[in-house]
Parts: C-alpha cells; structure tokens; sequence
C-alpha cells in the first residue's frame, strides 16, 4: 500500500480468494482424528448445513459456528489455522484469478482489505502471504485466559456488516467508492459488492441482483470444487472495530 492509497480493494475470502470453506478446514484440523472427533465433526456440519437449507439467515449460521468452539483455547485454535495453511496453500489453496488480481491492486499501491465472516485462526496466514493492509472479520469472544466463550464481539461479519465496515474504511484513508473495488461470490455479498464502483463477482453463484445491474459487472470464474486436505492426529481510530492491520493481534476480550 502507498502512504496515501488512491483506491482499495475489498476481498472475501472463502471460494473467492481461496478455493474453501476455511473455518470448516481449521475445525476438522484442530478436532483432529478419530471416530470421535469425526462425529463430532459430522454433528456440527450437519447442523449448519440443516440451518442452509432451512433459509436460516447466514448471520445466525456463523454465530452457531463459533459456539461450537465455546471451551477452546485461540493459542491451539491459531497453531491449527497455521498447520492448516501450511499443507492446504500447496495444493492449490489460493484461486489463482482472484490471487492475481489481489496482486495487480497491491503492486499499484492500493489498500488491500480481507472482508470475511471467517476469524483471525483462517485468516492471518492468509493475509502475511498475501500482503494484505488490513483484515476485517467476525471476532469471537475471548476470556482473559483466552478461552473462546462461544458468543462475539459485535456483529458477525456478513452481509451489511461487510458493507459498513468497507464504507468506514473507505472514509477513514478518503477514498471515493466510486474508485474502489470489491470480489466476491455469494448472495450475502450483495451488499459490499453494491458499496462501490468496481464489483467484481466470483463464479456462478446465487445472486438475486437484477440482470440489469450486474450487466455492468466484472466477472472472474469461480474456483473448481477441492478436497480439504486430511485433518491430522489496534486499529487506526475510526475503523471498524474488527479491522485490523493484516500482521497485527487480534483483540481479545475478557
């Protein structure tokens, strides 16, 4: 990013920049192995799923996804995204139209923003890898031992959050939202991809926007389907209060 950036471009991360789920991957690596931790594992993914199905709005699915960690420690949650990371970004972790285009931003000194209802474990070594300025994502609760209580800390990041949070962000640094760009893939997007000039939709997916809006749209393909790999044995003032810099802690609450 340059001192001053002309432009930013917002990014969703889960089948736009990277070709997966990712909290579903960190769970299943940090449940590990064993026909316990596969039940358990099944239980829960049938659980959201059944909440998909039944229309069940995406900001409740991801607050039923964190009380699935209520009891857990974010140290061994974070050491799993990492482990995670390590083995899913060799084998074709990031979708490649979406990581080039992330690239031709960031060489053209534009901020780069990670916009994501996923948390800090799937996030952060994304963004070191990427580059990215800033990361703004759903916060859990976290104890002062560092034990996730299973609630948030504000709002999940979805939906309108994610457009509020771009708007705020684009008022901080001054930037015209005309001028800035969003990418990403799902219905729930609509609102930060309508937040500014430049979106950018990612695959085929449902979007209820009329044709006679996303006619002026840019388009990139959509990742093909991949397998997770095995699970083995301060913000500057004024930015939404789950934006961070990319390589910064995530805030913790007691």
């Amino acid at each position: 990013m340059s001192i001053a950036p002309a432009r930013a471009a917002f990014f969703d991360v889960d089948e736009t920049l990277i070709t997966c789920k990712s909290m579903a991957c960190v769970l299943a690596r940090y449940w590990g192995r064993g026909e316990v931790a596969a039940r358990r594992l099944a239980a829960a993914r049938a659980s959201l799923q059944r909440q998909i199905r039944e229309g069940v709005p995406r900001e409740q699915v991801n607050r039923s996804f964190f009380r699935f960690l209520a009891g857990s420690h974010l140290d061994e949650l974070e050491a799993s995204g990492r482990e995670w990371y390590e083995k899913a970004r060799a084998g074709g972790l990031l979708h490649r139209p979406v990581h080039e285009a992330l690239r031709r931003h960031r060489d053209a000194g534009d901020l780069v923003v990670l916009v994501s209802g996923a948390f800090s474990a799937c996030l952060d070594p994304l963004a070191r890898e990427v580059g990215a300025d800033l990361v703004v994502c759903t916060v859990p609760e976290v104890t002062s031992a560092g034990v996730l209580t299973g609630e948030l800390t504000g709002p999940p990041m979805i939906g309108e959050a994610k457009a509020e949070a771009a708007r705020r962000i684009m008022s901080v640094f001054g930037l015209a939202a005309e001028e800035c760009f969003v990418y990403a893939d799902d219905e729930s997007d609509l609102p930060l991809l309508r937040s500014v000039g430049h979106p950018v939709l990612v695959g085929d997916g449902p979007i209820s926007a009329p044709p006679s809006e996303t006619a002026s749209w840019s388009r990139l393909p959509g990742p093909a389907p991949v397998i997770p790999p095995a699970a083995p044995a301060g913000s500057p003032t004024g930015l939404p209060a789950a934006a961070r810099p990319a390589h910064a802690p995530a805030t913790r609450a007691a």
